[in-house]
């Protein structure tokens, strides 16, 4: 059943152990996660595990972690909530779109924002709560070109770059088609501008929206879908190519960038976006029997100890306050003005539409 809310509600934890007294404390908050069982996180990357492993070392609680992606993270969040069996007490989102548009308005999950660490944390990550943003950016290889070979999204759609560009399959990996329609709500004009900056005309609205004719003719241009951020790299940065592939990759594969495995350069300046930032929402399912753990485990993400084997991959902390990794490859930081970053208040749209862009991408593709 789809939930179609006005709004977005913040939803309390449901009756079960005592939550920690308000004002907050975190050393109330400590003793009292120490009277409650394990927790068990859910989370797309395997690190997780670490750091569940680094989090119950740190505060004498029992924790683990379980790398699952987002369409099962839903399935088995759903399932457990109505079974009254939870088995997953906290979920950094691997589908953030279907999260808020429906674990969230269904009761399933809730957000929570550290009150201690409130003024570090931006007003539009505080709810849902951002643990981190995973950017995904343009690409280039770094052996074959000084520079970025493109300055401008509407020229991976010429001739030049048919069949030289690649990124995960839209089809199955749904943060793209999302992708799409946030272009389209939030940033169509950008996209129209700059078409005008690459062709010198304006662009023709009766076509539709800009992102739509984008989306169009990049699918026209026949690109090379892959199964994974790991087989586009390789596409986009293996050495000793003559004419690499132009890709969308995340930033945690340009650790391979210092070993010379990959050659690989985002694309500063390229317009209109440098790429994206997928968010890592941290919630707490509202029928755990461990509130207090599953609240000091979201805290400790949000704190540079917590979260730094995610950010020496690129990843974003939602907590302004947490530095870049020393050892982040990428060189990311800089550069996240030019981010496209996601915004919630649109994702029952992208949601519902998903399908669309879908049918869009299909339709026109070209292999």
């Amino acid at each position: 059943m789809k939930i179609r809310p006005r709004h977005l509600l913040a939803l309390s934890l449901a009756t079960g152990p005592a939550l920690a007294a308000d004002p907050f404390d975190l050393d109330a908050l400590i003793q009292a996660a120490r009277q409650e069982g394990p927790i068990t996180v859910y989370a797309p990357s395997g690190k997780i595990v670490e750091t569940a492993q680094q989090f119950s070392q740190r505060y004498g609680v029992q924790a683990a972690g379980l790398k699952i992606n987002g369409a099962a993270q839903m399935e088995k969040l759903l399932r457990e909530y109505r079974a009254g069996n939870i088995q997953g007490d906290v979920v950094l989102t691997g589908d953030p779109t279907a999260a808020v548009a429906q674990l969230i308005p269904l009761g399933v999950v809730t957000s929570w924002l550290p009150p201690d660490l409130a003024g570090q944390i931006p007003p539009q990550a505080q709810n849902p709560l951002l643990v981190y943003g995973d950017p995904t950016v343009w690409t280039y290889n770094t052996q074959v070109y000084a520079h970025c070979p493109i300055d401008n999204v509407w020229a991976l759609t010429e001739p030049t770059w048919q069949r030289r560009v690649t990124l995960q399959d839209p089809l199955t990996k749904a943060a793209y088609l999302d992708w799409f329609n946030q272009l389209e709500q939030h940033h169509d004009g950008e996209m129209a501008a700059a078409y005008q900056a690459y062709y010198g005309k304006p662009f023709d609205a009766s076509q539709g929206s800009a992102t739509q004719a984008w989306v169009t003719a990049l699918a026209k241009n026949a690109p090379l879908p892959t199964d994974s951020d790991g087989a586009a790299s390789e596409a986009v940065g293996a050495p000793g190519q003559a004419a690499p592939f132009m890709g969308l990759i995340s930033t945690a594969k340009y650790r391979d960038v210092a070993s010379g495995k990959l050659h690989l350069g985002i694309c500063a300046g390229i317009r209109p976006f440098v790429g994206i930032s997928t968010p890592a929402y941290g919630l707490i399912a509202t029928k755990t029997k461990s509130p207090n753990t599953a609240r000091l485990l979201l805290h400790y993400l949000m704190t540079e100890e917590g979260i730094r084997n995610q950010t020496v991959d690129g990843k974003i902390s939602g907590n302004a306050s947490v530095p870049p990794h020393p050892q982040e490859a990428s060189g990311i930081h800089p550069l996240l003005p030019q981010l496209l970053q996601y915004q919630a208040d649109s994702a029952l749209a992208d949601f519902d539409s998903r399908q669309r862009w879908a049918d869009l991408w299909q339709l026109n593709f070209r292999r």
